[in-house]
């Protein structure tokens, strides 16, 4: 008897939902299995890296469990390798008997009103990946010249960016946030920060630890208008909601009730105002907004009373979407990756032999980073129970080494090795500068030169 060869699985994505599907396969016994993660960038963990704020020191420690699995036999990190450019589903066919697609939720979704494309109304997304130094980002992007900006969402990611915005450099000196990207936040002339959401403070997306957070900071009084708060607490709209709402609206009482500081910087969050234009000429000047309410059904509806708040920048944060990939069934409704139990559907509604899905690309941005654990496990079930098709579907003369199709690609391939001398190189950044464990490198050439390329 002969042992098959491993099972030799491309997950397409080296973000959380990625590294725990390739933590799923290597953790079972049932098939002997070879994961590649495949990035776009020479960096691994995706949306820890370059999506949550950098002064979320405690979240941002979650990498260190997913480095466990990079360093697994078995899983290999393979950088550098954009899929559809360096490298097609017909070629990863050539190389693996499947492919997880967990390419997350990269974009922002828009406001859809007039104005929005005017200089000045941006998408928080991009001003994440600024912040947080991803390498598609020029530091020239933010200049944060306005005294006064409003920040549009009601959930978690919004307040990243409003408490980014407040904070003093001092505040993030000892954060990772890169030092041409500090430099313009330290010389930041912002002093009003508006923070709207369509619903009420009952309806928000906030989580509490978050919310707290926002009322931590040395460099920002924060405002909340007491009747928007004032709430029957024995009335059935406090009654009837999750925990959570209820703990958010006690924290935005007390903050209510409690006299003003006077403080460089200010926030106001402001409840039931839906913005209906981005106002201006050849820049952003100002966001209209109409007052909201909910109907008897519980229906958001605009009472026709309009107010004009006043910025010279607006960050639009109302979610996350997916893009499509080139060759992979998509969703534009959904913006995502159509699936049954992780199988990747066609146009015809079957499923397509040797394509899977995990994360927000299956399921949408919703949940939290350990989410994906589960999800990337659901999806693994699958594709173990599909093994022997997999096995038998493969190309007659064999799987070819994944560098051979890549060659000519252009593809720079970035090893596991090669990201831990990035990650080296940050850390000797952060200890010349004295600002830490690390601070990142900001360009792809600053990183490939610390791979010495």
């Amino acid at each position: 008897m002969t042992t098959p060869e491993p099972l030799r699985v491309a997950v397409i994505g080296a973000g959380p939902a990625g590294i725990y599907a390739a933590d799923a396969l290597t953790r079972q016994s049932r098939e002997e299995v070879a994961v590649d993660i495949v990035d776009r960038l020479p960096t691994p963990y995706g949306l820890v890296r370059y999506g949550v704020a950098p002064d979320h020191l405690k979240i941002k420690g979650v990498a260190r469990s997913l480095r466990e699995v990079l360093e697994r036999p078995g899983v290999r990190f393979v950088g550098g390798v954009e899929f559809g450019r360096h490298l097609t589903r017909e070629g990863l066919a050539r190389a693996y008997h499947a492919v997880v697609f967990a390419t997350g939720a990269s974009v922002d979704r828009r406001m859809g009103v007039p104005g929005e494309d005017l200089p000045g109304s941006v998408a928080a997304t991009d001003f994440v990946n600024w912040y947080c130094g991803h390498p598609d980002s020029e530091v020239e992007s933010f200049l944060l010249d306005s005294e006064e900006v409003a920040v549009v969402g009601a959930g978690n990611v919004a307040l990243d960016v409003v408490r980014i915005l407040a904070k003093s450099a001092d505040e993030l000196h000892r954060t990772d946030v890169p030092q041409p990207m500090l430099d313009v936040l330290a010389a930041s002339k912002i002093r009003r920060i508006a923070l709207l959401a369509r619903r009420g403070p009952l309806q928000a997306k906030f989580t509490a630890p978050e919310l707290r957070d926002l009322g931590r900071l040395d460099n920002a009084e924060v405002r909340v208008r007491p009747e928007q708060v004032d709430v029957d607490p024995n009335g059935s709209a406090v009654l009837g909601a999750a925990r959570a709402a209820r703990t958010n609206l006690k924290i935005l009482s007390e903050w209510a009730a409690r006299p003003a500081r006077d403080l460089p910087r200010s926030i106001e969050l402001r409840f039931w105002a839906r913005p209906v234009a981005v106002l201006g000429g050849e820049r952003t000047a100002g966001l209209q907004v109409e007052e909201t309410e909910l109907d008897g059904e519980g229906r958001l509806r605009g009472t026709g009373a309009f107010d004009t708040v006043e910025a010279g920048m607006v960050f639009r944060s109302i979610g996350y979407a997916g893009i499509p990939l080139p060759g992979v069934p998509f969703d534009e409704d959904t913006r995502t990756v159509p699936h049954s139990e992780g199988r990747v559907l066609g146009t015809d509604g079957g499923v397509r032999p040797g394509d899977y899905v995990a994360g927000w690309v299956k399921r949408g941005a919703t949940g939290v980073i350990g989410t994906n654990k589960s999800d990337a496990a659901a999806t693994v079930r699958s594709l173990l129970d599909d093994a022997g098709e997999l096995r038998a579907a493969a190309p007659s003369g064999g799987l070819e080494p994944v560098e051979d199709v890549l060659r000519g690609s252009g593809a720079e391939v970035a090893y596991y090795g090669d990201w831990l001398s990035i990650d080296a190189a940050e850390a000797e950044l952060g200890a010349a500068l004295g600002r830490g464990e690390r601070v990142k490198l900001r360009s792809w050439s600053d990183m490939y030169g610390a791979i010495g390329r």
